[in-house]
């Protein structure tokens, strides 16, 4: 009688990292309308970095020459004034890109980015992306209509700082929250993570005595309810602010 035995395969590390790398690439976003061969371009060029929760990824006036796309976990994007009070510009989710600003114009990075949670990163050098970008100049189109998103996302931000009081944006920020990141909860949208009173004030430039005040009427008012970290941004409240933003 003969046995035969199958011979095991074994996937080492670096072909993981490669196969991660180009599976992150091709279902981000930024790299949606590329083709196989410009996906496959960027995943040769680019590497894995991971970053341990409350990690400094960028320093604001720091020299960039990296951009970054994260593959798991949460990254904040923020900036200190000379008081040393944060202002929280964006908090950013897998699946999306940061840091490519400085690729193009070559002056210091303009905000501070630290992982609010063990995060993954891909990471691609100024030279790479710019020899990819001579081969595929689709990349530069898609990079350029990212850069044009936030320029406007910054207009909506300095709009609401001039014209609405905090009441206003604290709704504003409580309701962009829930279309990000909510999930459909029989009152509204529950949004997982709540933030802190504290992170909520960073995030629209008050403070966080204004905030508890503003946060405590709208859960009076049944438009917001806790629930432990957790918090349900309601059918009412996502209604008032789509009757707001239609006046």
């Amino acid at each position: 009688m003969t046995f035969s035995f199958a011979r095991p395969t074994f996937t080492s590390p670096v072909n993981e990292e490669s196969a991660r790398i180009r599976s992150s690439i091709a279902s981000a976003a930024l790299f949606h309308s590329l083709s196989i061969d410009a996906v496959e371009d960027l995943a040769q060029r680019a590497s894995i970095r991971r970053v341990p929760a409350h990690g400094t990824i960028v320093t604001q006036d720091e020299p960039g020459d990296a951009m970054f796309l994260i593959i798991a976990g949460r990254v904040k994007v923020g900036i200190f004034g000379e008081n040393g009070r944060e202002v929280t510009l964006s908090l950013l989710r897998p699946g999306q890109c940061f840091g490519e600003m400085s690729l193009f114009d070559g002056k210091e990075r303009s905000a501070n980015c630290i992982a609010t949670e063990p995060t993954t990163l891909v990471v691609l050098h100024r030279q790479d992306l710019m020899q990819h970008i001579s081969r595929h100049p689709t990349t530069a189109l898609n990079l350029l209509g990212e850069m044009a998103a936030r320029l406007r996302r910054a207009d909506e931000s300095i709009a609401q700082l001039a014209l609405c009081d905090v009441n206003e944006r604290l709704v504003h920020r409580l309701v962009s929250l829930a279309e990000e990141e909510g999930t459909p909860a029989a009152e509204g949208i529950l949004v997982r993570r709540r933030p802190t009173q504290q992170e909520l004030a960073n995030m629209i430039g008050s403070c966080r005595e204004t905030i508890s005040r503003a946060f405590n009427q709208l859960a009076r008012d049944g438009m917001i309810i806790a629930r432990g970290r957790s918090l349900v941004v309601t059918n009412a409240l996502m209604a008032k602010s789509s009757r707001a933003a239609a006046c």
